[in-house]
């Protein structure tokens, strides 16, 4: 079903992004490295894999939460796990720095290159090169359209699905705002399709009217709270919903709200499960976050690139479906499975160690929240 909704995707031609810092011993922010010297390493890079597992890791922007707090240690650790070596560098919202921060990788002696897209489209010729000479290239998290780059994320879809079906059951008429991400990510494009699936026969009837939609520039917080401001305005104040495709603008979303007194009386979505959306979801100004457990996202390719040391045909990873992309290419995938976190099941990420309940908790109100008490 996962895959045939993805082909539907495709179908209707959606088009297609965020971090290190690193610590001196495992990472690096050199971006000097020019594309002659890319080739030379990269072929010196495919064939010292016999000799060990250098994996290296271009974060498009590392001060994201998620990314040090969860993803990286989960992919290191598989790395290490596997008797591989992790460096990385941090492309700091630029996709001109990654892709040189790519060619900087493969001088380092990257055997494998987990690839965090800024612009989906813009790293394309730089992952080219690598799988040309050897390198093998993980997609992480967000889409990378090579044939031989290998896909590794949540089912992004059905991420959308699961933050409209909720914002739906909630408000299931009036005037909605729709803050989807970074216009390069073809994640926004997956998260709104999956809206679609929620919401478009209710917006067909006219029962729901979208008064406002736009991308936001690298998933920008403080852009998506102006972007609010501005609907809510155009709007006198009269919106009923708002479909934040993450936890970030989420936040941003709430301050706009809460500026005009609507915090907590409209139903904002978000995805990632960030420590201030579980909170405020605990509060009830937030109506869900959908959960991604980063550290088995970071674990699967961890593992997936130890594996591509040793056999760079990426369909020969353990647990990879074929999945055609929005540009039609056909690619090598795996798809995990997220899940919804409410006010009635925030007990979920506090057992699994995700947060704790002094955070979900703080300044929630004794008695109106099951998991606080």
């Amino acid at each position: 079903m996962r895959m045939r909704r993805y082909a539907a995707v495709a179908a209707a031609g959606l088009g297609l992004i965020l971090a290190a810092c690193g610590s001196d011993s495992n990472s690096s922010s050199d971006t000097t490295a020019g594309g002659g010297g890319a080739t030379t390493a990269a072929a010196s890079g495919g064939s010292a894999a016999a000799g060990g597992c250098t994996v290296g890791v271009s974060w498009n922007n590392y001060q994201e939460e998620r990314w040090a707090k969860f993803d990286e240690p989960a992919i290191k650790e598989a790395v290490e796990a596997g008797g591989g070596k992790y460096i990385s560098n941090d492309a700091k919202s630029s996709a001109e720095t990654q892709a040189s921060n790519v060619e900087n990788l493969i001088s380092q002696g990257a055997n494998v290159l987990i690839i965090l897209a800024q612009d989906g489209t813009a790293i394309k010729p730089s992952v080219a090169n690598a799988i040309q000479n050897g390198v093998p290239v993980i997609g992480y998290d967000r889409l990378i359209e090579d044939p031989g780059a290998l896909y590794i994320t949540f089912d992004n879809v059905e991420v959308g699905k699961l933050e409209a079906e909720s914002v739906f059951k909630a408000q299931p008429t009036g005037n909605y705002i729709i803050i989807k991400g970074n216009k390069a990510d073809a994640n926004a494009d997956f998260l709104r399709s999956g809206y679609d699936m929620v919401i478009k026969d209710a917006v067909d009837k006219g029962d729901i009217k979208i008064v406002g939609e736009t991308y936001t520039d690298n998933w920008d917080p403080a852009k998506a709270q102006t972007e609010t401001e501005q609907f809510l305005t155009a709007a006198n104040n009269d919106v009923q919903a708002v479909l934040s495709e993450n936890d970030g603008m989420a936040g941003g979303v709430v301050a706009a709200l809460a500026a005009q007194g609507l915090a907590g009386k409209v139903p904002v979505s978000g995805q990632d499960g960030d420590q201030a959306a579980l909170n405020r979801v605990g509060l009830g100004t937030q109506a869900l976050t959908v959960w991604k457990d980063a550290r088995l996202l970071g674990k699967t390719a961890g593992e997936a690139a130890i594996q591509l040391c040793k056999d760079k045909d990426a369909s020969k990873v353990t647990g990879t479906k074929p999945f055609t992309t929005p540009g039609g290419v056909g690619v090598s995938s795996v798809f995990l499975t997220p899940q919804t976190i409410t006010q009635d099941n925030l007990n979920l990420v506090i057992d699994a160690g995700w947060t704790t309940k002094d955070n979900v908790c703080k300044g929630v109100t004794a008695g109106t929240v099951t998991v606080c008490g």
